[in-house]
């Protein structure tokens, strides 16, 4: 059991280390920090979402998600048609420069995956990910009773 927990645990965190270095440094010349990135990706990728959604899907909260939709809303990369104080559940778009970016950031990450998974079949791959979206439901059942 040590060995499965420590080779688990270690690969996790160097494979979440790894993602946040790349975000970090191949979104630099864009002035971006990590969960701006995030939120510029997904609002791509879905052309609008919430506050709400993006934190269920970037697993961040609320102020994480907060602080990076106000800096690209400041800086003209996404907009909001709802003037309520409080926008959670109102949807979020890019603007004609947030697409620009959205376009740039999907680029630089299929860049990044596609060598990232060199050696691995598609059959690999979709087993990689049905056992840690496991792992991930079976960690979310136990954590369960912590917040009880």
């Amino acid at each position: 059991m040590y060995d499965r927990y420590k080779n688990f645990t270690v690969m996790i965190l160097k494979i979440q280390r790894a993602i946040q270095k790349i975000k970090s440094e191949e979104m630099g010349e864009f002035n971006l920090k990590i969960p701006h990135v995030s939120c510029i990706y997904y609002l791509y990728k879905e052309e609008s979402l919430t506050a709400t959604e993006l934190c269920d899907i970037c697993q961040e909260d609320k102020s994480y998600i907060s602080h990076a939709l106000k800096y690209l809303e400041e800086n003209g990369y996404i907009f909001c048609e709802s003037t309520a104080k409080k926008r959670y559940n109102a949807p979020f778009s890019l603007t004609e420069k947030g697409k620009e970016l959205g376009v740039c950031v999907a680029n630089k990450i299929d860049a990044v995956l596609e060598p990232a998974g060199i050696g691995m079949t598609e059959e690999e791959r979709t087993v990689l990910y049905r056992c840690l979206a496991r792992i991930c439901e079976n960690l979310d059942q136990i954590c369960e009773k912590y917040d009880e």
